[in-house]
């Protein structure tokens, strides 16, 4: 194209906006974690926080020794470090798959975590004292602490039976089998509840009575049964989650979820059949 003047016009020249600049993918874990809930998240900090104590009480058993067994020795927080935090992780995991409104699942959720701290904090605090936690009445604070896990121990049963009706009053969500596998995992959890209310009522009946070395054996036969049915509500709703990222039919995992959960009743059931024995 010419100008009037007859010299060439210069060409036009149309600028070109650089490719916009993509914000990075968030990881995949960084990404669940962003998407979590305050008071879930709150929670899982708080359980691993227990985890890691009893991991913490693991390393203090092997450099200091001592029994394992019995109702002073580093085993008590130890276990029951690793048991509230993976079963607060747990709950705060499962819970989000029933239908209850979030602000009392909230609630629940902080005074369970918070129960939970108690538990493992009083436990903690006698091992450091040498003095047994649980059904412990030779001093006034002795008495304090043990009526203290005690009445926790209640509350604790009241919140996870809470959850229990929830979870089979409505059909639970999540991918195929977690229904099934939520409430069987939270039925067997009521055996663990009910073993361990046992285990406290005899072993205070045992103390009133002036029978207080027998009162800390007491609870061995039924230590078994409590163990295995607590963690039915981790392991179980586990599977269904994994499962979902396999290839596998639909009819290939409802069995094996079918089959896993026939197996953990079984195990419970024999559970409960020595504890009857040797009760």
């Amino acid at each position: 194209m010419e100008s009037r003047s007859g010299t060439p016009a210069p060409a036009v020249t149309t600028a070109v906006a650089p490719p916009a600049r993509l914000s990075p993918v968030r990881p995949g874990w960084r990404g669940a974690w962003h998407g979590v809930r305050p008071t879930e998240r709150l929670c899982h900090v708080t359980g691993a926080v227990l985890v890691l104590s009893g991991l913490a009480h693991l390393v203090v058993f092997a450099l200091d020794g001592g029994p394992w067994d019995g109702p002073v020795s580093w085993r008590k927080p130890v276990t029951f470090g690793l048991s509230f935090g993976l079963t607060l992780i747990a709950i705060t995991w499962v819970t989000s798959y029933l239908r209850v409104g979030t602000r009392l699942r909230s609630a629940l959720l902080v005074v369970f975590a918070a129960d939970c701290v108690v538990e493992v904090g009083g436990i903690t605090l006698q091992a450091w004292r040498q003095v047994p936690s649980h059904l412990n009445m030779e001093t006034g604070f002795d008495t304090a602490v043990s009526m203290t896990l005690a009445v926790g121990g209640g509350v604790l049963v009241v919140l996870l039976t809470v959850f229990a009706v929830a979870s089979f009053q409505n059909r639970p969500t999540g991918p195929l089998g977690m229904p099934l596998a939520l409430r069987s995992g939270f039925a067997i959890l009521l055996v663990a509840l009910a073993s361990g209310a046992a285990m406290i009522a005899r072993g205070v009946v045992l103390t009133r009575t002036g029978h207080q070395e027998a009162a800390y054996h007491s609870t061995a036969p039924l230590k078994p049964l409590h163990g295995v049915s607590l963690h039915a509500v981790l392991v179980l709703p586990a599977l269904p989650w994994l499962l979902s990222h396999t290839p596998w039919s639909d009819r290939t995992r409802r069995r094996v979820i079918q089959a896993a959960v026939g197996c953990y009743a079984a195990a419970v059931l024999g559970a409960g059949v020595w504890a009857a024995l040797t009760w």
